[in-house]
Parts: structure tokens; sequence; C-alpha cells
């Protein structure tokens, strides 16, 4: 019987929805969520082999940025994927081990990003309060398990996180009401009783989510103070626009995540879960080198360097 409650090790199988519910717009966003991943995988590629080839970019501000292209580009790379295919085949369904793989590949990701952003708001109060031993404070060792750290606390909360799933019953079918297996919609699919997984959930979120931002805040009120201090205008200028980029980041970042995973549910909210899980698997990803080279001098240069070497050598070749 398709209705027959299921455990983890029976053959279940979920159904994504998507956007289904407008079969007018597939195609549409298809090409849409395909030219966004595409500016997201050059994007980031792109920003990590910058840092990587410049001998200037070799500082830890850029470590971290690397890491942090590293880390949007895995994170698209798990989700949008599956939401192209999902636009344009019929069948859109997936197997209970792929859709937890998915969610653990995908959380870890996303709460390294987390933990990545707070290490980057660290290096930039060191870097401003104290420039002429910043190298030194900011070792490559310390660099090293600071990221480290990052991925690390990722995979452990996705296992905490996940865990409980393994335990839950399904229908041998059920219906998951968005474009990836996000938490939420796996839960409302169980037959089980929910309330320990919504705990594990809002406990490990909430933990993460107040973590970082007091890492965060706490950087940048250090940062404030320092910069008042500074009788230079251009001084104060300068400390101000290295923080500009990182601030968009997170604010965007943080934003979403707080709606998404540390707000009380409702039901009627599905849509809007629907746009903020879209917002942070695949916009973010897309704006994060995007915010980062816009405003960044340094990699501008290095981009420029790049088309006039590419120009140079096409004259010497046709010549």
């Amino acid at each position: 019987m398709l209705n027959t409650e299921k455990n983890q090790s029976g053959m279940v199988t979920f159904i994504l929805l998507g956007f289904s519910h407008n079969p007018d717009l597939q195609v549409p966003l298809f090409m849409v969520f395909l030219a966004i991943y595409i500016v997201t995988v050059v994007g980031n590629l792109g920003m990590i082999i910058i840092i990587k080839i410049n001998p200037k970019l070799h500082t830890p501000m850029y470590f971290f940025l690397s890491h942090l292209s590293f880390v949007d580009f895995c994170y698209s790379t798990v989700v949008t994927p599956k939401l192209l295919e999902n636009l344009i085949v019929a069948d859109r369904t997936i197997s209970f081990k792929g859709c937890i793989t998915q969610f653990f590949f995908a959380c870890t990701f996303v709460v390294a990003e987390t933990f990545m952003l707070a290490v980057m708001a660290y290096d930039r109060v060191v870097a401003i309060s104290n420039p002429l031993m910043y190298t030194v404070a900011m070792s490559q060792t310390l660099c090293t398990l600071l990221v480290t750290g990052a991925y690390a606390w990722g995979i452990i909360s996705s296992l905490f996180i996940m865990y409980p799933l393994l335990s839950l019953s399904f229908h041998q079918f059920s219906i998951l009401n968005n474009f990836l297996c996000e938490y939420s919609v796996i839960l409302s699919a169980s037959c089980s009783n929910t309330y320990i997984s919504e705990m594990i959930l809002f406990t490990i979120a909430t933990f993460n989510e107040v973590s970082t931002l007091v890492i965060i805040l706490t950087s940048y009120l250090f940062i404030l103070v320092t910069v008042l201090k500074m009788h230079s205008v251009s001084g104060r200028r300068k400390a101000f626009s290295t923080c500009t980029s990182h601030l968009m980041a997170i604010t965007i970042y943080h934003g979403t995540i707080l709606f998404l995973y540390c707000v009380p549910r409702n039901q009627n909210l599905k849509e809007e879960v629907k746009v903020a899980s879209v917002f942070y698997t695949v916009i973010i990803p897309m704006l994060n080198p995007l915010i980062y080279s816009l405003r960044n001098k340094d990699v501008k240069e290095t981009v420029t360097n790049l088309k006039v070497s590419k120009i140079l050598l096409q004259l010497i070749h046709t010549h």
C-alpha cells in the first residue's frame, strides 16, 4: 500500500514539489536559475583562482575569503543541480538516502559559512585595531585552525541535526513542498512525533546564530571604537571601506537564516520558507563574490591585469 508507514530502512521516496504549482514558469525559472548557477560557479571559483595567483592577496583576509567562496560554491552545487533537474523533468522524486545526504551537506556548508563570516569579522577587528601586528597575530597556523574549526563544527552540527531524522517514520511516498530537502519540510512529511527533532534544530540553529552574531557584533563594536579614535579622515574612510563588503554579506545572510530557522513555525508561511530557501542556497552564493569583487580594488586590479595579459598574448600570437 502506498500510505503504509515506513521507517528509514524502508523504500521511502520523497516527491519534491518545487515550483510545479505554476507549470508555465518552469522553463523561464530553469533559465534564470541556470544563469544564476553559472555566475555562482564562475564567480566563486574565479575568486579562489584570483586569490591564488596574486601574491598581493596572500593575506589572512583573502585566505578567509577564498574559503568563503569555496563554501558558497559547495552548497550551491549541492542544491542547484537537483533544482534545475526538477524544473525540466516530470519525475521529481528523490530517495530517502539522497534527501538526507543533500540535507547533510547543505547544512554542513551553511553552518560553516555562518562561522566563516564570524571569523572574518574577528580578522577585521585585528587588522584595524592592531595593524602593525596583524600578520603576527593572524598567523597561518591560527588562520588554518579557525577555518578548520568552521568546517568541523559544520559537520558536527549537521550530524546532531540529521540523526533524529533517521528514526522518524514516513509514508512510502511523501510529498515535500520545497525544491530541496529542507529540514522543516522533511519533518512535516513525517508520520512520527517530531518534537525532539524540532527542539534539536531550534537549539543548535539558535546557538550557532547567537554565538556568531555575538562575535560579529563585538568585533564591530571594537572596530567602531577604534575608528572613532582615529584623527585622520582618510584613515577612518579606509577602515570602514574594508568592512563594507563584509557587513553587506553578513546582513543578507544572517537576515535570511534568522527568518528561516530561528522564528516559530507557521503553516501559512510555507511559500515564504521556499523563497527564503532559494535566497540563501541559490542567490547568496552568487551575491558574495560580486559583493567582494565589485568593492575590492585589489581583486579588480588582478582581473584587469589578467585581461591585459590575455590581450597581449593574443597580439603576440597574431604577429
